[in-house]
């Protein structure tokens, strides 16, 4: 499955190429970017693909044979990310026989997922798959849980002062330095090349929000010397939504010049939708990382988001339960397994919906469609 979805169909493909005829230059990166994966690790790791994570059959009876259990601890909840990687890890352990006793939301509060890792514990769990809220204010509960033997798989970012093949079984993640390039350059496709832009991104030590971040910014800086990044307004949490649209809000008060607004990922993006309905902006911009329900439903109606760069964490759940599988049978498993960048705009959407998500677009976004 893995394999079947991780590129772009030929005529998805085309018509993202197609989209927005006008400024043509950035067709031929956003091709390639379906074609590999730019991120490295978070210790500079060189990615391997999801492709190369097996298990046999004899293997997956010898998993079955011992009963595991494993804890989901998710950093937040409540979007389309989340549920599909808790969705495709449900999956997958459910072929390997191996039960979830625990789904967890810290609700971006790294004190708060310290204490669902602790209350895990005591349930005695022989696998943890989870994404840490904070890498250094969380690292003691997992480095304790790792000490008791179980076996840690992480998404997106690493615990502080753990290693891989010892500590951990390995990280997965979305090509986020190549999503942040895709959604640079949708940018400049929607923008024809020229414009002033803001930014809305992370203010916190995370791996993977600090990777779109700068890929965004470098590939703008590069390839588009006619865009200028004219302000920049960093969100901590756990609001995102509202923290976004205060931000943005202020950067369409102090530059009525900008034309575009990038966000980090699509609950922030929500909030510079608000921000531009309550400025009478309906002309601006946005392109951000995520295919959540709501921006698709934006892009569908060809409203305010005009592209994004998907990650593929129905997929990555697939993946990261394979591993734990790995963890369980002492069988050596990369450092970073990265699936690659998945550019989106209107043109692709329903077709990456289910390469995102396994399954078919929602009757919301269906229902929005523009001709």
């Amino acid at each position: 499955m893995i394999t079947r979805r991780s590129l772009l169909g030929g005529a998805a493909l085309l018509a993202l190429m197609t989209a927005l005829p006008a400024f043509a230059g950035p067709d031929e990166a956003l091709a390639k970017l379906v074609e590999t994966v730019l991120s490295k690790g978070p210790n500079g790791e060189d990615p391997a693909p999801a492709s190369d994570i097996v298990l046999t059959d004899d293997e997956l009876a010898q998993i079955k044979a011992m009963k595991a259990t494993a804890a989901i601890v998710m950093h937040i909840g409540g979007n389309d990310w989340s549920q599909a990687q808790i969705d495709g890890l449900q999956a997958q352990f459910a072929i390997m026989g191996i039960e979830v006793i625990a789904v967890t939301d810290a609700g971006f509060k790294p004190e708060k997922q310290v204490s669902d890792i602790e209350t895990i514990m005591a349930q005695k769990p022989s696998i943890i798959v989870s994404i840490p809220v904070d890498p250094t204010a969380t690292a003691s509960a997992y480095k304790a849980a790792a000490d008791a033997g179980v076996k840690i798989v992480f998404m997106d970012n690493v615990a502080a002062g753990m290693t891989a093949g010892k500590d951990y079984v390995s990280v997965v993640s979305a090509d986020n330095y190549g999503n942040g390039v895709a959604s640079a350059h949708l940018m400049a496709k929607a923008l024809n090349g020229a414009g002033n832009i803001g930014l809305v991104f992370h203010a916190a030590d995370f791996f993977v929000t600090r990777q779109r971040y700068e890929a965004f910014k470098a590939t703008i800086a590069s390839d588009y010397p006619d865009i200028k990044i004219v302000d920049e307004q960093g969100i901590g949490g756990p609001d995102f939504p509202g923290d976004a649209e205060k931000a943005a809000g202020a950067m369409l008060t102090s530059h009525p010049e900008i034309q575009g607004i990038w966000a980090v990922w699509d609950m922030p993006a929500e909030g510079v939708i608000s921000a531009a309905r309550n400025a009478g902006r309906d002309d601006l911009i946005i392109t951000t990382v995520d295919l959540g329900e709501n921006v698709a439903i934006s892009m569908a109606q060809n409203g305010f988001i005009k592209g994004l760069g998907a990650q593929r964490p129905y997929d990555a759940g697939i993946v990261e339960a394979k591993l734990a599988g790995y963890g369980l049978l002492g069988k050596a498993a990369p450092a970073f397994v990265a699936l690659p960048a998945l550019p989106v705009s209107h043109d692709n959407l329903l077709e990456a919906w289910t390469q995102v998500y396994s399954t078919e677009a929602t009757d919301n976004i269906k229902n929005s469609m523009a001709n």
